[in-house]
């Protein structure tokens, strides 16, 4: 392993870590599927946390909520 891919994987692995926590942890408080996030959170980044906040979260509903409001 090489000095870029070293510090590549200690950039990264704090990246990953993070976003898998707070997918777990938020899926769980919100009654999704929290092991599934939490997994698919720490092999891959941003398309899991993209898709839990379009899918899961549904906030494109939110924002045609408040589009109609105003």
């Amino acid at each position: 392993m090489t000095k870029e891919e070293l510090y590549l994987l200690l950039l990264i692995t704090p990246i990953l870590l993070a976003q898998s926590i707070y997918l777990f942890l938020d899926a769980r408080k919100n009654g999704h599927l929290y092991w599934f996030w939490g997994i698919w959170g720490l092999i891959q980044t941003p398309t899991p946390l993209i898709f839990y906040l379009l899918f899961a979260k549904k906030i494109w509903k939110k924002f045609k909520k408040r589009e109609r409001i105003e």
